[in-house]
This record gives C-alpha cells, structure tokens and sequence, in this order.
C-alpha cells in the first residue's frame, strides 16, 4: 500500500457508520489512515466510529474520534481550533456529513426541509468556513466533499430536500474552488450512486419498500448498468484520488461513482 498521505493531517466528518460494514465515511477515515494520514474522524454518535477506530487500529494506522454535531457554527470552529492546535496543520478535508429524507415539497414538512439543508448543505459551509483560512495559511490543501446522484439526477425517488442540498453541495465545491484556486487549495466532489451501504438496511429499506431489504436492493440494481452496487470502498478510493497529490492538477470538478446509473437513458 502507498502511503500517499504520510504526515498529512485529515478531517472526516461522518465518520461513523449505523452498522457493522464499509459506509462511506468509515472506509475514507480507513483508506486515509492505511495510507499514512492522521485522521480525525467526527460523527455525532461515538459508538457508530468504534468499528472505524478499530478496523484502524489493526492496520496500525492514526485514528482520532470526536463527537460533535457539525451543523453547530460554534461546534465547528472549537473542534477546527483543537485540531490546529493538537497537529500543526490540516491537510485534507472530507465532508461526508448527510443522509436523505423522502417527500416532494406537499409531502415534505418544514422542519424535514430545513434538517436536510442544515446536515447536506450547511456542515459543508461551516467547516469550509473555518477550515479554509487554515489551509491558506499553511499554503494549501485538499477538499472532497460527498454529494449524491440525486443532485445531478432523478434516482427513483422524490427527495426533493436531499436532491436540492446535494446540487448545492456540487456547485458550492466549483465556486469555492475557483475562489481559492490560486491559494494552493484544491476542491472536489465525489457523487456516489446507489452504494450498498450498511444505511441501506438500517434506514434506507424502512422508508422506501416496508423494511423489504431484498426487494430494495433488487430495484437499486435494476437502475446499474455494471450490475452490481458499489459500497464505501469505492467512494472512499474516489476520495483518496482526488485528495491526493495525483489529482494535483483537478480541483471544481466531480467524479461519479454509480456504476454508469447516471448517464443511463431511462
């Protein structure tokens, strides 16, 4: 394994996960770790990161859980402040924040609309807000941020909250990222599709087919072109690409990973 981030300092947000297995945010925190980084892996629950600290700390890598709630203004800034001050620096940001929530805007309450904004679209903002200034300082740095399909895309599913937050995550990355440009920061974002994904047994299959995980599964697939759903691992190998010095020329673009289900006509 490379070791692409020896001696980088790497921020994860959702970094837990809701059951045992590869989410998203536990298999960037993992692949960061793996390849040398420092991770401070964040999540509102502590005990959804003990299988990331874990699964980390058997391939012998850095692994730092926080609990905070990163659609907290004041949460964020203390939790960026702590981290400077314990490490020096911060290399690589990941926004991995978010979750969805069904309903067209009659079926969709107020309060849902705003919750879906504020853990989509505002932790992105907030820890844009607060870890920008540092990465400027120190000359630079990496930001992925997670957005989804549905941002670009219907996926068979009226969302329309989570559908709105995830574009927006996409287009806050391309003007942030031609912004700071010149000051050595590179922004990207990774837009997965549907990944299988411990969400979709714990969450997912309640609210879309009566707790029918089969059935759910099944009408994921049929939406692939490849056949097959992806799973955390090969959003977080998105991840790692574009945090990288690899990707030292990328910054305000997306990479999609859905196994073709986007460009798909129908």
């Amino acid at each position: 394994m490379s070791q692409r981030f020896a001696n980088k300092v790497a921020l994860v947000t959702g970094a837990g996960c809701v059951g045992p297995g590869w989410g998203n945010g536990r298999a960037i925190a993992y692949g960061l770790a793996k390849e040398g980084a420092i991770v401070i892996g964040v999540d509102r629950n502590a005990d959804s990161m003990t299988e990331t600290a874990e699964r980390i700390a058997a391939e012998g890598g850095r692994f730092e859980p926080v609990v905070a709630d990163v659609t907290d203004g004041a949460a964020v800034a203390g939790l960026v402040s702590r981290l400077v001050t314990r490490h020096g620096r911060l290399d690589v940001l990941v926004n991995n924040v978010g979750g969805s929530a069904p309903g067209g805007p009659v079926e969709m309450s107020e309060d849902v609309w705003d919750l879906q904004i504020d853990s989509n679209l505002k932790t992105v903002f907030l820890t844009l807000k607060h870890v920008l200034p540092i990465m400027e300082q120190q000359g630079g740095g990496a930001v992925v941020n997670i957005a989804s399909t549905s941002g670009i895309r219907w996926t068979g599913a009226a969302q329309v909250g989570y559908a709105a937050s995830k574009a927006g995550v996409i287009q806050l990355g391309k003007v942030v990222a031609v912004q700071y440009a010149s000051k050595g920061i590179r922004i990207n974002t990774v837009v997965p599709g549907q990944m299988h994904t411990p969400m979709v047994e714990v969450r997912l299959a309640g609210q879309r087919s009566g707790g029918d995980v089969e059935a759910l599964v099944k009408q994921r697939l049929s939406r692939i072109p490849m056949g097959f759903a992806g799973d955390g691992r090969d959003t977080a190998a998105a991840v790692l690409f574009l945090a990288s010095d690899e990707a030292r020329f990328v910054t305000g673009t997306e990479l999609v990973v859905d196994g073709g289900m986007s460009v798909r006509c129908g």
